[in-house]
């Protein structure tokens, strides 16, 4: 089978590798319908995180169930699913609370390679998500949504569960990614009826007003604090969405947070140290972390999407084949799309 491969920051190539097999008997195999490159991988694409040469890659996709392993009942051959990248076995500690994200039972590696055209799939009994139907029996605009069920969507809600937003809040959200733009939809989902975007490109700012953004912060630092600050009053933000993992996006989410709030913090953390005596200072919250798609895909999103609530499969902004992988990462790289879609089968 095809499948993309790292070879070196700024390379990743097409090969063919053996098509993947049941291995366990919690495996899935799935023939992968559409793909998804996602700004986390831009981190070692980049060679600010170390990634091992010759390792398959990607976390986002859907596609059909081709075969399953004697102790998966769930979803059987011919399903089509969201494959969630958390992989929760849906029976530890965690995944029972809720909180699929931090499975205990994740196989070693996080079972990669979704851009390609197979997939063994880990924990298929619980984790694998089914869309009723088939994937022709939707629009490429569904698919696309369906898509960001697998990350991005149910990141950004995570986002904005873990922020605690709740109706008539006032909401600002960093990060204009396809994360944090998946953080306004949650906001919004969630009720907050004023949602502030820290975006600085007006494609961006376009779709964020579209997903139901109400304001536009273009600035940074200092100045987008005043500016956040000034919009609320001097009150702040009832919730904070940190979707970027800088330094920078953590210091002026916890400024920009109101006496009370709760930051929910799901970008990529970039530095090991906070100084967290500004949030005791303001009694604000922090939490966060890798998202529970499973749980959140179940209980809201997947039927938000089929009920045509939410929309976030505009985020992807370009679509490619497989074979044009590299042009697919340098676009999110160069910023020449906002997230890029694999169409890997029909």
């Amino acid at each position: 089978m095809k499948v993309a491969v790292f070879k070196q920051p700024g390379q990743v190539v097409i090969e063919d590798r053996d098509k993947p097999v049941i291995e366990k008997s919690t495996d899935a195999i799935i023939k992968i319908v559409r793909a998804s490159v996602c700004g986390s991988d831009l981190w070692w694409f980049r060679g600010l995180e170390q990634r091992p040469a010759d390792t398959t890659v990607g976390h986002e996709a859907i596609g059909i169930v081709e075969s399953v392993g004697s102790d998966v009942h769930q979803v059987a051959p011919g399903d089509f699913v969201i494959a969630p990248f958390t992989h929760g076995c849906g029976h530890c500690a965690a995944c029972r609370a809720g909180f699929d994200g931090n499975c205990m039972n994740r196989e070693p590696g996080a079972n990669p390679g979704y851009q390609g055209e197979y997939l063994r799939f880990t924990n298929a009994n619980w984790a694998l998500v089914k869309i009723p139907g088939q994937p022709a029996d939707y629009s490429e605009e569904m698919l696309q949504s369906f898509v960001t069920l697998a990350d991005v969507m149910a990141t950004g809600y995570h986002a904005a569960a873990s922020a605690e937003v709740k109706p008539g809040d006032t909401v600002v959200v960093m990060g204009d990614g396809a994360v944090g733009l998946c953080g306004v939809i949650a906001a919004k989902l969630r009720g907050a009826t004023r949602i502030i975007a820290m975006s600085r490109h007006e494609d961006r700012q376009k779709l964020a007003r579209e997903f139901g953004a109400t304001d536009i912060v273009a600035s940074r630092g200092d100045d987008a604090v005043a500016e956040v600050m000034a919009l609320t009053d001097g009150a702040g933000a009832d919730a904070v969405l940190e979707c970027v993992g800088t330094e920078l996006s953590v210091q002026t989410a916890v400024r920009v947070a109101g006496a009370g709030a709760v930051v929910g913090r799901v970008g990529i953390p970039q530095k090991a140290e906070m100084n967290t005596n500004d949030l005791f200072w303001k009694n604000v919250g922090l939490r966060g972390g890798i998202a529970n798609v499973t749980t959140y895909d179940r209980d809201v999103l997947l039927q938000a999407v089929l009920d045509h609530k939410i929309e976030p499969g505009k985020v992807f902004t370009k679509r490619f084949a497989l074979n044009q992988i590299q042009d697919a990462y340098e676009a999110m790289d160069q910023r020449t799309a906002i997230k890029s879609l694999l169409v890997v089968a029909k």
